[in-house]
């Protein structure tokens, strides 16, 4: 058996490992309740007493140089290991590409910020609305094309159910609910039954902005429009207002500004006219303010509405509404530097 336990300590002394799993391997093969120097402690036992004293030391040498030789072999590998995951101070100190915020959520984030400046506070409500909150409220005739299945995403009729056309539904709901001074901006998503082509799509995003209170003018309006056109575009910027017309709102306008690439002068992206067209604003109608329980005698009001792809297109020259939507990382990483 010492020829054994010689041969043994010369063979382990000499062991080598690639990985941990051959580490593992050799483990088992010598100190497993299975292995080698377990098969001589169960030899060890049916000795007799001299042969015991004489051979138990070496044997559980055996073991000990054993244990310490897999041991020696495991934190060689875990050393090797920590020097090849090591840092190299070549690399960049940011490689993991970062994501950037949509640039409509830019220009909606910059938006919300130039009109909180003005003590515009934020208001939200549901896409999925009723007739009364989209339609009838905001002064609407019955028979409106609005209110058409070819105009509008209808879920269920009577009650008639729809998917809002415009964020003016969020506007009802808080004078419904308020009592003036109300001067709110009301971002979000809505949706219209329309062709998807580079001018227009089924569902874009508005920012709605309203103001009642006493004496509102229409001076007020106008010079609120004037402070964002300047703050979004730049302060050399001019407006221009037009008469227009929309159920909710007498006088009616739209505003233009003058065009941001030529500065007025005049070039093929504002057709040759010098000015754009961004928004549609006017006073509140009173109709509006009485059926949402405000007196239109001792009140009045203003309320304006933007498209947020409109005033992007403007801002940044995106000639094509579908981008927005199409999820293409080329697009989208043109923004970063924008987001930062």
């Amino acid at each position: 058996m010492l020829d054994k336990i010689k041969a043994l300590h010369s063979e382990i002394e000499s062991l080598n490992a690639a990985d941990a799993a051959e580490v593992e391997v050799l483990r088992i093969k010598y100190l497993s309740k299975k292995g080698e120097i377990n098969a001589l402690f169960n030899d060890f036992r049916a000795l007799g007493p001299d042969e015991k004293r004489a051979i138990g030391a070496p044997l559980n040498e055996l073991k000990t140089f054993a244990t310490e030789k897999i041991n020696i072999l495991r934190e060689a590998l875990d050393n090797n290991g920590a020097s090849e995951i090591s840092i190299d101070m070549s690399r960049t100190a940011a490689p993991v590409a970062l994501g950037t915020r949509h640039p409509l959520s830019l220009v909606r984030a910059e938006i919300i910020d130039i009109f909180s400046r003005l003590g515009f506070t934020l208001a939200e409500g549901p896409e999925i609305e009723d007739d009364w909150h989209v339609f009838g409220a905001m002064n609407f005739a019955a028979d409106h094309p609005a209110r058409d299945m070819q105009d509008t995403f209808f879920i269920q009729r009577t009650p008639d159910v729809l998917l809002r056309t415009h964020t003016s539904s969020v506007q009802s709901r808080v004078m419904e609910n308020s009592k003036p001074p109300i001067r709110i901006i009301c971002p979000g998503r809505v949706y219209r039954n329309e062709a998807i082509s580079a001018r227009a799509h089924c569902f874009f995003h508005q920012v709605e902005a309203l103001y009642v209170d006493k004496n509102v003018s229409f001076a007020d309006l106008r010079q609120t429009l004037l402070y964002f056109a300047r703050e979004m575009f730049g302060p050399e910027t001019q407006i221009r207002l037009r008469p227009s017309y929309f159920p909710f709102t007498e006088p009616s306008a739209e505003m233009d500004i003058s065009c941001n690439l030529c500065g007025g002068k005049g070039c093929s992206f504002c057709k040759h006219t010098g000015w754009v067209e961004i928004l549609g604003c006017g006073m509140v109608d009173p109709a509006v303010l009485e059926a949402c329980g405000i007196d239109s005698k001792e009140y009045s009001g203003f309320a304006l509405g933007m498209g947020v792809e409109r005033i992007t297109n403007l801002k940044y020259q995106v000639n094509d509404l579908r981008l927005f939507s199409e999820n293409d990382t080329r697009f989208l990483d043109e923004f970063t530097s924008a987001h930062k």
